[in-house]
């Protein structure tokens, strides 16, 4: 009994993974456009004040789900890094 509650659990876990990979998948080809019209129009790879604003507010939507806001904003910093890093990228 306690393995099929196990796999149950397992399987919603693995569940979770693959719609939070989709998401990224679909967030990064919608950063990368964002990155595209950025190096058309001459804009910098790198917005400060959007990123502070989002990371406020997604610890706040972090903290209305009961999920740590510090590891929101580290798993959201994580993300933006590595958007600015393919935004550089586009303007090279």
């Amino acid at each position: 009994m306690a393995d099929d509650t196990l796999g149950r659990y397992r399987q919603s876990i693995d569940n979770i993974d693959m719609a939070l990979v989709c998401l990224l998948a679909e967030r990064f080809k919608v950063t990368q456009a964002v990155g595209e019209y950025k190096a058309r129009a001459g804009l910098p790879p790198a917005d400060p004040g959007r990123e502070e604003a989002q990371i406020a507010r997604l610890r706040g939507l972090a903290k209305d789900a009961d999920l740590d806001p510090e590891f929101s904003e580290k798993f959201l910093r994580f993300i933006i890094d590595e958007v600015i890093r393919h935004h550089e990228r586009l303007q090279g």
